[in-house]
């Protein structure tokens, strides 16, 4: 499972690098002397080769992804049967995440995907909080204005959900992996079924309006699981880029040597929003899968 989650998150940077950069190779140049906001809504390029953008956010994303490994792998070296230290913090978060996982949505399922709604969260919780460390978006490059201080325009780290390209990253393997747990649980033509057939038991004219009726609705289903990956996506970089604005307007409302007490009470909420939207990401895809892969087996979801 370890591997799983390595490779998971080599997938997810690799599909934010890509992302990012058809995004900044489609856009123009921007003219000579125009300037960034400190936080924009598009992450900034630092280094551009060709059409390969690497971006400040992706530098991030980088950062946790390789820290989230060389700690597991720290972690998990030399296991010992009564766990201690870096051991026992990992045991305690895998082991709790599976726990929770297992009561929503049956040991079965989890035990089949565990390993990709465990990175995932993981994963988002780490980059949500690196981006709340001191210095994350505001140490860069930038220009001075006699009249207010130096502005930083390209900030050198910005938090790595607050950039659309790597919430859609995690969005789009999501929805690929999505479509072959639904097709692995019912095959091509039970998934269809799903979309299309009719529910209940009926009979004569009433069977063929039916059918009518749930094949119309089928395709709103379609077209609802189709925007899935879009609210996924823009659910979490607006909660994150949203927060990060906050922290922003906040610092600047006050004179520069006052800046750092406004947010204060404003970086406790976003800490506390960082583990809520790592949750919620995980738990709106564990649902989903589970709608998919274990509807109509039973009396037992009937009410899920």
């Amino acid at each position: 499972m370890r591997n799983r989650c390595f490779l998971l998150l080599a997938v997810i940077v690799f599909c934010g690098f890509a992302l990012a950069t058809a995004t900044f190779a489609a856009e123009p140049a921007s003219p000579e002397g125009q300037h960034e906001p400190a936080l924009s809504l598009k992450a900034i390029p630092l280094v551009q080769v060709g059409k390969f953008a690497i971006t400040n956010s992706m530098r991030v994303t980088w950062i946790v992804a390789a820290g989230i490994i060389v700690f597991a792998q720290i972690a998990t070296r030399n296991i010992k049967p009564i766990p201690s230290g870096i051991q026992n913090f990992w045991e305690w978060l895998v082991e709790g995440l599976h726990n929770f996982l297992e009561s929503i949505i049956g040991p079965e399922l989890v035990r089949k995907t565990f390993w990709f709604f465990a990175t995932i969260f993981i994963f988002i919780l780490f980059v949500n909080w690196f981006g709340l460390i001191p210095g994350v978006g505001t140490i860069g490059w930038g220009h001075y204005d006699p009249s207010t201080g130096f502005h930083v325009d390209r900030p050198l780290l910005r938090g790595g959900n607050a950039d659309l390209n790597m919430t859609t990253a995690m969005a789009a393997v999501f929805f690929a992996l999505w479509l072959v747990w639904a097709i692995q649980a019912q095959g091509v033509g039970g998934f269809l079924k799903h979309l299309f057939a009719p529910k209940g038991e009926t009979t004569g004219v009433l069977k063929v309006l039916m059918a009518v009726i749930f094949f119309m609705v089928g395709w709103l289903e379609v077209i609802s699981i189709l925007f899935r990956p879009v609210s996924l996506s823009f659910r979490l970089y607006g909660n994150i880029y949203a927060g990060e604005s906050i922290l922003e307007a906040m610092s600047t409302m006050v004179p520069l040597w006052l800046a750092w007490l406004p947010p204060i009470p404003f970086y406790f909420m976003e800490i506390l929003v960082g583990v809520v939207q790592a949750l919620v990401f995980m738990l709106l895809t564990a649902v989903f899968t589970m709608l998919i892969t274990q509807h109509d087996n039973g009396p037992e979801h009937a009410h899920v």
